[in-house]
């Protein structure tokens, strides 16, 4: 949620903010509600001031023997106090149109953010590693996994419907052992906390991390009232929802490994094949609280430790910078990891890495307490660390043989047992 001051001062330069995003003005109409909201503000405050007075000079007609003047004050007073009650009425629906406004404007992209409608204007920073050469022609994912018989969607599809997989065997063990190495990666050598962090959400939650309002068509709802997470970066953020932190605790660096759930709406014929996109799959999710002077430091950080995954796991990947048009709604800034797929030969998204601002903190009023004593929001910034199930199609892809089997990535040998090869002939 953005700085209803600000936008006040700045009204061309939110407009041409939302524009870059593709998005339609809005800075006239949030103006416009709160000059109302002030406006009745002030209008209110001369009621109230105004029934003090004739309180008070209720009493002084009494003392003088005044009965008229006591009696007509006395009718004013009444008055006053039933514009008050419909006048506080008239605040609170002004202020929920303007809070309602404010929280479907997306935020604010920073400088550096290449301007673009779509990810065609996304702009490579770097990229790490080569693509593999095979002596034969590379299979997707879903065909080794089929072919090996440790990867379901027919059966998953009798289960639960479109967009869910079953992995059985070494291949569940693999996704398994994806993410024990990551977590102990993030944990034992970046100096994030591991949370086991709740996978239902009340609708305050969601809308403190921006999915609410504006995206419930994306989420799972159930029937008690609560929303099945999309990502873990959910209730990691929302762990400082309404506290002041002191500046000396931050950096907060916090992860999670937890099923996500999404949707998919408006997916529609998109990756229908295989397990790219699913309903329900697994991610470490990466979360930071900082202070404001350290977000952008942080955020580089942060995609480098993400990045750490796929250097270890011995996969071609490169790192590119979203363009504003392509950018989630609470990012300022986005960088995207995308992996190299032989079996698609192509690069796809495996994680995303977004520095937030104090955008999340004013909707969760998180703040921190500076060396000034002054009070201020925190930054939140949020990654993948990275999506387990992306991180498997990679591996089988990437470590296929052409017998059809897949070798096990050093890294992860210590989780899989030693074991080496995953559907080795005998």
């Amino acid at each position: 949620m953005l700085d209803i001051k600000w936008i006040r001062e700045h009204p061309e330069a939110l407009d041409a903010a939302l524009a870059s995003r593709g998005a339609k003005p809005a800075a006239a109409e949030l103006v416009r509600l709160d000059e109302q909201r002030r406006e009745h503000l002030t209008r209110l405050q001369e009621l109230q001031s105004r029934r003090n007075e004739a309180s008070k000079e209720i009493g002084k007609a009494k003392g003088t023997g005044d009965a008229g003047r006591a009696e007509a004050l006395i009718r004013e007073v009444g008055e006053i106090k039933e514009a008050i009650q419909d006048g506080e009425e008239t605040e609170r629906r002004i202020e929920q149109a303007l809070e309602d406004a404010l929280a479907r404007i997306p935020n604010l992209p920073l400088e550096d953010v290449p301007v673009g409608a779509d990810e065609t204007g996304n702009v490579e920073v770097r990229r790490h590693g080569e693509r593999p050469i095979f002596a034969f022609e590379p299979k997707e994912h879903y065909e080794l996994g089929e072919a090996l018989g440790l990867m379901e969607f027919e059966q998953a599809a009798k289960i639960s419907g479109a967009r869910f997989t079953i992995l059985k065997g070494q291949l569940a063990r693999l996704e398994r052992a994806l993410g024990q190495f990551m977590l102990d990666l993030h944990t034992g050598e970046h100096g994030y906390e591991e949370v086991a962090a709740p996978l239902l959400v009340r609708d305050e939650a969601l809308f403190g991390t921006g999915q609410l309002p504006k995206f419930s068509e994306d989420l799972f709802h159930t029937t008690e009232g609560r929303w099945l997470i999309p990502t873990a970066e959910v209730p990691l953020t929302n762990l400082v929802r309404e506290r002041v932190l002191d500046e000396a605790e931050l950096p907060l660096r916090l992860t999670a490994l937890t099923p996500c759930f999404r949707s998919e709406a408006g997916s529609a014929g998109r990756d229908t094949r295989g397990m790219l996109r699913q309903h329900q799959f697994y991610k470490v999710e990466l979360v930071s609280i900082t202070a404001a002077e350290t977000a952008i430091e942080e955020h580089e950080r942060m995609t480098a430790c993400a990045e750490t995954v796929l250097k270890r796991l011995g996969l071609h990947f490169r790192t590119v910078t979203l363009c504003t048009g392509d950018m989630g709604f609470g990012a300022r800034k986005t960088f995207d990891i995308e992996v190299w797929l032989p079996g698609q030969d192509a690069f796809r998204e495996i994680s995303s890495c977004s520095v937030c601002g104090d955008f999340q903190a004013r909707r969760m009023a998180a703040r921190y307490r500076g060396g000034d004593k002054a009070m201020r929001f925190v930054h939140t910034l949020n990654g993948s660390g990275v999506a387990l199930g992306r991180a498997l199609i990679a591996v089988m892809e990437n470590y296929q043989n052409a017998d059809g089997s897949i070798t096990v990535p050093e890294a992860l040998r210590p989780y899989m047992r030693g074991l080496s090869t995953i559907g080795a002939p005998a």
